[in-house]
């Protein structure tokens, strides 16, 4: 692939593959892209159109590895693709902190972006727990919450998290933790802002490639992978 001109991104992710002597082991995954940024023209019903953002020219990086090997990996194939050079670079992830750590110390010029899917699922599953399975009170404080966190508005978004009754919500320690997630991700989900920037919102090019590379090809009826075999195929 030839240099990255203009606007990149370089998302990571994560997926779970089973070795015969080590059980269930993760898999890193990143992805360097390049973005065209489309601009639309107005019109009276839409004065302030958000341009159409198209990524491709993808490169992938992926293995059995742990952060710091995932991260000198990364480091080397966006040298190879000259990231550096680029005017603006972007990250979307999901916030997990090996990526958060390992992108910014490889990049901290990057601006970090948490992936919206995995923003607004994450509310969708608190009103799941708070208000019960596809109740009424559920479905509209979710959009509600969906609503605000698409127009930048994320401090209302932590208050009305944090004014839950969570003693009495039984839930993964995962969901309980949403209202310092949303806290302290703030500045990483001006959702709003990053749209008419120009930067991708969503993670979508790692994510197919671990559902295609992990899950299709790799989670198959069997024993098991020997780990050389994995690596050699991932």
């Amino acid at each position: 692939h030839e240099p990255i001109q203009g606007q990149g991104n370089v998302s990571s992710d994560g997926g779970m593959v089973l070795l015969r002597a080590e059980g269930w082991k993760e898999v890193k995954m990143s992805v360097f892209s390049q973005v065209e940024v489309k601009q639309t023209a107005p019109t009276p019903q839409n004065p302030q159109p958000e341009p159409e953002l198209v990524l491709h020219r993808h490169s992938y990086q992926v293995g059995l590895w742990d952060a710091d090997e995932m991260g000198q990996h990364q480091y080397l194939e966006g040298s190879r693709r000259q990231v550096t050079l680029c005017q603006r670079l972007g990250s979307v992830n999901d916030g997990a902190p090996w990526i958060d750590r390992i992108t910014t110390s490889n990049y901290p010029q990057a601006i970090q972006v948490i992936d919206w899917g995995h923003a607004s699922e994450r509310l969708w599953k608190v009103a799941k727990a708070a208000f019960g399975d596809g109740t009424p009170s559920s479905q509209a404080w979710a959009k509600q919450q969906a609503d605000r966190l698409w127009q930048g508005r994320t401090a209302e978004v932590v208050t009305d998290l944090q004014a839950l009754d969570w003693p009495h919500i039984t839930c993964l320690d995962d969901i309980r933790n949403s209202p310092d997630y949303f806290e302290t991700r703030q500045a990483k989900m001006i959702y709003d802002q990053f749209r008419q920037a120009g930067y991708p919102i969503g993670s979508g090019t790692v994510e197919s490639g671990i559902n295609t590379v992990v899950h299709h090809r790799m989670k198959r009826q069997g024993r098991g992978w020997e780990r050389q075999n994995a690596q050699s195929m991932l």
